[in-house]
């Protein structure tokens, strides 16, 4: 018994999901610990970390000029090397409460689009983080098995995770994907064409975090046909006259900002049912399209796609934490993992 308790103190393996826009960790036995920004805020001297996480996000955008706020991810695969390290390190030590001679195994959920070399950069800051043994897995399967789907019966489950960085569609059957599609169109792409749109239409200057607090308050992806549209307030800079100012906006206007990002991603949905083999598309006229993914609590997504593809479109529980409830289950479930790890 002794010896087991040891065991379990050692035991302490991790699933990462290595996300543009959040970072999320799920420890065995324990369910997710850490869900917070994937922000790093270094000194730009002796690049020194100044903060990680939640409290780096409260940062982006207000930095003076010595120190600067990273987003290590860019489009879901790793765009500064060491500020990455910097984030998993802490991320590992956070919630290992600084015992730094635990080195645990870590699983990580990847987008299925991405490349060796991208592959190998995320296994070694993770190695460099102090991890023992680093897994791969690809999002759609572990966001499909996290949403609970029966990954492996040999029917066509279609999974649509829409990150920050990416939208990350496959068709599962038999523990495998039969097909996948990535495209970098995801809640970072919807919070540009929000601050695009508001710089062309009212010459105002907004920033990140402000789009996102519109894309998530009001965004809209289809007409609900509402007696009143959703308004807001918003602040930002004049771009004529250089002073800040406010301004009101609706639903409407946001729903037209966000029309080219979502018209990607029910464009790469239609290649992906194109390239279904018939036996499993049937299979997705039955059970539909599940939505997984932070990009899948926009309003009216879930009505939008149903309308274009009239398949049925359900909206997964929780869908922010459906990867890493994927690639949690499989620290306990070792041959599936074997199965759809990427060697």
């Amino acid at each position: 018994m002794f010896f087991h308790d040891i065991m379990g103190w050692f035991s302490n393996d991790l699933a990462i999901d290595l996300g543009t826009a959040n970072t999320l960790v799920y420890v065995r036995g324990k369910g997710i610990v850490c869900n917070e920004p994937s922000v790093v805020v270094v000194r730009k001297d002796n690049k020194k970390t100044v903060a990680v996480g939640a409290d780096a996000k409260k940062m982006l955008g207000k930095c003076p000029s010595n120190i600067m706020a990273i987003r290590p991810m860019k489009d879901g695969v790793i765009a500064d090397f060491d500020a990455t390290g910097e984030m998993l390190k802490y991320f590992i030590a956070k919630v290992h409460n600084r015992r730094s001679f635990v080195s645990p195994r870590v699983i990580i959920g990847v987008p299925s689009g991405i490349t060796q070399v991208e592959q190998r950069a995320v296994k070694d800051a993770a190695l460099a983080s102090g991890a023992r043994e680093v897994y791969l897995i690809e999002e759609p399967m572990a966001a499909a098995v996290g949403v609970g789907l029966p990954v492996g019966e040999p029917s066509g489950n279609m999974i649509v995770d829409i990150g920050g960085g990416t939208t990350d569609i496959a068709v599962i059957s038999l523990d495998g994907i039969v097909f996948s599609k990535a495209s970098r169109v995801g809640g970072d792409k919807m919070d540009e064409s929000i601050m695009a749109y508001i710089k062309r239409r009212y010459n105002l200057m907004i920033g990140d975090r402000t789009s996102e607090q519109i894309k998530i308050e009001i965004g809209t992806a289809y007409d609900m046909k509402s007696k009143q549209p959703m308004t807001m307030d918003i602040k930002g800079r004049d771009l004529i006259s250089g002073i800040p100012k406010t301004v009101q906006i609706n639903e409407d206007e946001i729903r037209e900002a966000l029309s080219e990002p979502v018209g990607v991603i029910l464009e790469t949905i239609k290649v992906t049912l194109e390239n279904t083999p018939p036996e499993l598309a049937a299979d997705i006229v039955d059970k539909g399209i599940v939505l997984a993914g932070g990009g899948a609590l926009l309003k009216g997504l879930d009505a939008l796609i149903r309308q274009e593809t009239g398949l049925p479109v359900v909206v997964a529980e929780d869908p922010l934490t459906a990867v890493v409830r994927g690639v949690g289950k499989m620290l306990d479930e070792i041959e599936l993992l074997k199965k759809v790890a990427i060697n």
